[in-house]
């Protein structure tokens, strides 16, 4: 007699990086933790901790504290440490997504038997060489955009181009909804916490306090823009950090310098950048060294705000293809100065985001679909992209079963995965 077929076994993710403090990066990681623990599976987090650790157990998913990201040859010594966390956690995937991580997780990994599926994300574009080339050493390697995936090929040419996937970071259009405004409680609590930025356009640029982010470039603006005649307001939102006194005494020092220190804000991190970017009226993207993504470009633009940025790495491939008028030649502050002033005129039009969105980035779909050979489909990680046949780790108290693993796409930015579990037959 034939039974139905199994119901889909559940995988347990673990997600390995530095902190859980403040970034795209660890916002993904909680993003892709929501969805795996809605689809059913196991979230695991293994970092040093950080503020965003209540959020991810908040929504359902687990958190070892363990230093898997300090730049130290110390760090060799958690790799028996983590071997060990992750024996206990009996995960089917490890995913890393930054290099510290992913050189404790690799050798980690060796000494584990049956050995979990090793999966690393590249997220930026970092310094080429052996050190860094250990991200492209997953079973598949997930790059950010286009840009990174061109720049993996170009410094690693020895990568098989089919182990790498695109997929762009995405949003919620539900926390960043077309055309949102503050209430007004808010807008009087912001603007009694800075009363500098009132009165006149707000620029903003959000980014933690690295020479990277361009914040020079934004007070050169503003400057210059007050030099024209034209009258607005700066918050660099995320530039006061502990540990980045320094670099913050020296961006007030030459706001005094250039006669803006009035209507310049320095904020740290927040959680209410949602409000924040809806109250401003142009968003700035300026670092100066390309970047793998931009992910506020995306929020910015889902909100309906103009966004200004330098075009080269991902945030100018965001802007080619989704407000071109917002593209400025990288460096060139007088451009920047002159595209400014027509956009806290009058910016062009934003249309409603139809891509980069957050459900394209986990690649769910709710349920359960058609396999193959009558077995059941069921969808699961999106960024684990194994297109071979591969033996799923399972507890030692249950059959390992034959799994075939399988990437499709749904639209240009949809990676999924889905299970294939074939029917099982016996005869009573």
């Amino acid at each position: 007699m034939t039974e139905p077929a199994a119901m889909p076994r559940h995988l347990t993710v673990v997600q390995l990086l530095p902190a859980l403090e403040n970034g795209g990066a660890e916002r993904s990681t909680l993003e892709i933790s929501r969805a795996l623990v809605a689809a059913g599976h196991r979230s695991v987090v293994i970092s040093s901790g950080g503020r965003m650790v209540e959020r991810l157990e908040r929504e359902g998913g687990e958190h070892v504290v363990l230093d898997v990201g300090t730049k130290s040859l110390r760090s060799v010594t958690k790799i028996g440490a983590l071997r060990r966390a992750l024996t206990d956690i009996g995960p089917d995937i490890v995913h890393a997504r930054s290099r510290v991580p992913a050189w404790l997780a690799w050798f980690a990994l060796r000494g584990m038997r049956p050995r979990p599926h090793f999966v690393t994300t590249v997220h930026g574009l970092n310094s080429p060489g052996r050190w860094s080339g250990i991200m492209t050493r997953g079973d598949r390697v997930i790059v950010v955009s286009q840009t990174v995936h061109d720049f993996v090929l170009s410094h690693y040419p020895r990568v098989n181009a089919s182990r790498l996937t695109v997929i762009p970071r995405g949003i919620d259009p539900e926390a960043f909804p077309y055309g949102y405004r503050p209430d007004d409680i808010w807008r009087d609590q912001f603007f009694a916490e800075f009363p500098q930025l009132a009165g006149a356009p707000l620029l903003t640029l959000p980014g933690r306090g690295t020479r990277l982010k361009g914040h020079a470039d934004a007070i050169a603006l503003v400057a210059g823009l007050r030099e024209r005649g034209v009258d607005t307001r700066l918050l660099l939102l995320g530039v006061a950090e502990p540990g980045r006194e320094a670099y913050l005494r020296e961006l007030q020092t030459l706001a005094h310098t250039r006669g803006v220190a009035d209507i310049v804000a320095f904020s740290p991190p927040r959680s209410d950048v949602r409000d924040v970017f809806a109250v401003s009226d142009l968003i700035l993207q300026l670092s100066n060294k390309p970047e793998s993504f931009g992910r506020t470009v995306i929020e910015a633009l889902s909100l309906c705000r103009p966004v200004l940025g330098y075009a080269h790495g991902g945030v100018g491939e965001l802007l080619a293809e989704l407000y071109p008028a917002g593209r400025v030649p990288a460096g060139d502050v007088n451009k920047l100065i002159d595209r400014a002033a027509e956009f806290v005129g009058r910016a062009p039009p934003i249309p409603p985001m139809q891509r980069y969105r957050l459900a394209d980035m986990q690649g769910f779909r709710a349920g359960a679909v058609p396999g193959t050979g009558g077995g059941t489909a069921h969808v699961i990680h999106p960024r684990v992209l194994l297109r071979r046949e591969i033996r799923i780790p399972v507890c030692a108290q249950r059959s390992v079963r034959r799994t075939r693993i399988e990437a499709s796409t749904q639209g240009p930015s949809t990676s999924m995965l889905r299970v294939y579990a074939p029917d099982e037959r016996h005869s009573s």
